[in-house]
């Protein structure tokens, strides 16, 4: 059977690579807090949902990260990962069935791979791989996972909805890089991108994911019932929008290049993800809640922190469309209105989710 060829429908927009002063190895403090906020959970969910039984006599146990980046933070997930799944065998009085951990780390094929090797614990308890792909399809062969994990990475589109950058369309998102603060007609083909992707990430991960294997997926997102212009990741997204029209006014930026220019970006409710998971129909939903707030131990200002972040994530794209020339002035200047407007940009609502799904037998 022909693999999937999902390179002709994904764009890709990895993170920013390397370990140099802007890279996402060294400006993903912000992820770290949803893995470290992620481990009792975690935690509570192999030891509660995973039948490791069902698993026996299997000497391999096969974990994947999806959307890896370049480390830090899967390496400390996939260690938390590992030390529930160990004393799980334990509590169960199978010492000596404690299978090899076979780690597969994936992501775009352009992502920093080299970054991710180079940085492989020296002492890890585990075989690694890597995996390149968009998870939007098949990755892994049929029933070959049995635990699947993914942090903030989902709230990533295969792509910008073809609509928004049509001047003939309604949904023409004219002067705006994102949807939350446009048009009905913007907001709709958005969410209609972000249900297609899913059932395609579902379908995808159905077939790899073994009979009683799990899934964790966190991801930053929507609380229910608030306006998609509310939500704080994407008032983020939004003065970072503003920053880009600044740039536009001053004669740096084309207009033309801002108009046929938008984030690839919906932030979900958990409201949303269960209805396409029901949808599916290949997947029990286990767990589902909100991730506590952690404590941000750090030498730089909020706005610091929050400008280096965006940055480490979104540089290759705006790079891509605008230069390299202008992302000094732009981030500098996101930094600046971040300072400026403050209390928007820190919320204390719950803005990360984590979901915990079991692939249920056919």
């Amino acid at each position: 059977m022909a693999l999937e060829n999902t390179s002709e429908v994904s764009e890709a927009h990895p993170m920013k690579g390397g370990d140099g002063p802007n890279s996402y190895a060294k400006n993903s403090i912000l992820q770290r807090g949803s893995v470290d906020a992620a481990k009792e959970l975690l935690n509570k969910a192999i030891a509660e949902k995973l039948d490791i039984e069902i698993f026996l006599p299997s000497r391999t146990f096969h974990i994947a990260d999806l959307g890896c980046s370049t480390g830090p933070n899967t390496f400390l997930a996939v260690e938390n990962i590992l030390e529930a799944l160990e004393f799980k065998y334990q509590s169960r009085g199978l010492h000596s069935q404690i299978p090899d951990f076979f780690v597969f780390f994936n992501d775009h094929t352009s992502n920093d791979f080299n970054m991710l090797f180079k940085s492989l614990p020296q002492n890890r308890r585990y075989y690694a791989a890597g995996v390149p792909g968009s998870f939007y399809g098949r990755v892994f062969p049929n029933a070959s996972i049995h635990f699947i994990y993914s942090s903030t990475a989902i709230q990533w589109l295969s792509r910008v909805p073809k609509e928004v950058l049509d001047t003939n369309s309604p949904a023409w998102n004219k002067g705006r890089i994102h949807y939350s603060n446009s048009t009905d007609e913007v907001i709709r083909a958005h969410e209609t991108q972000y249900s297609e992707d899913m059932e395609s990430f579902l379908h995808a991960r159905a077939q790899e994911l073994v009979y009683g294997g799990l899934m964790l997926l966190t991801f930053p997102g929507r609380p229910s019932g608030t306006p998609h212009s509310d939500a704080s990741p994407n008032v983020c997204i939004q003065l970072l929008g503003a920053c880009l029209m600044d740039l536009v006014r001053k004669g740096v930026v084309s207009e033309e290049k801002v108009d046929s220019f938008n984030l690839p970006l919906y932030h979900m409710s958990p409201q949303e993800l269960a209805a396409v998971i029901e949808q599916n129909g290949c997947f029990s939903i286990e767990m589902t809640t909100d991730l506590p707030l952690q404590s941000v131990d750090i030498t730089l200002s909020l706005s610091q922190l929050v400008a280096s972040h965006m940055r480490a994530g979104m540089e290759g794209i705006f790079k891509q469309q605008f230069g390299e020339e202008i992302l000094d002035e732009l981030f500098g200047l996101y930094r600046k209105k971040c300072e400026e407007q403050i209390s928007t940009v820190k919320s204390e609502k719950p803005v990360n989710f984590l979901v915990v799904l079991r692939r249920k037998a056919d």
